[in-house]
């Protein structure tokens, strides 16, 4: 019998908490069935009146995260339904310009509902930003920090991905590079 010292690998989850005042994002590190928090923080927009500049910086932050980190997948939450249709329509661009930033460099993307990351982290769909950061500290072993609520739903998203290992997820997972391979009739 042959055995083997290698460790498992490694997988980088860049999460993302899409916002147009305030983007949260978490980047978690998987080997084997741990888990340890690699980087997180916040993108704060609110100093910028202009739309086209907030989605600029939102896309220049994500490049720079992923040329430094080099991910292997991004999991991002996706907009939920409001009564502001302006706001969903400017958190989606938000949503849009993080996705093109991974893209960009091939990495894949899966698209997680609201509901389904606080699900996955805390057992309840409809957990507060509180309960969730809590339950991170306990998980992951994080200092609480109330004015990282939105780095912490970020972590909880690549924590979300990590925990349904790509099943039930709204997947964009393929780069553009995979597209053109698996659809060559598609090309002009």
């Amino acid at each position: 019998m042959v055995y083997s010292s290698a460790l498992p690998p490694n997988k980088l989850i860049l999460g993302i908490d899409p916002g147009t005042q305030v983007m949260g994002y978490g980047l978690i590190e998987v080997t084997g069935s741990k888990v340890k928090v690699v980087q997180y923080g916040v993108i704060h927009l609110k100093s910028y009146s202009n739309h086209a500049i907030k989605l600029k910086k939102i896309f220049d932050r994500m490049i720079q995260l992923i040329d430094e980190y080099l991910p292997d997948e991004l999991a991002i939450e996706s907009p939920f339904f409001g009564v502001n249709v302006q706001s969903m329509l400017k958190l989606g661009r938000a949503q849009g310009v993080a996705i093109a930033a991974a893209l960009s460099r091939d990495i894949p993307y899966v698209e997680y509902a609201p509901k389904k990351v606080k699900q996955s982290v805390t057992g309840n769909g409809n957990a507060s930003k509180e309960q969730v950061a809590s339950m991170l500290v306990q998980i992951l072993k994080i200092q609480p920090d109330p004015k990282m609520f939105d780095a912490t739903d970020a972590l909880s998203v690549a924590l979300c991905h990590h925990y349904q290992k790509g099943n039930n997820a709204k997947q964009g997972g393929k780069s553009w590079k995979s597209f053109v391979t698996d659809n060559p009739e598609r090309l002009m």
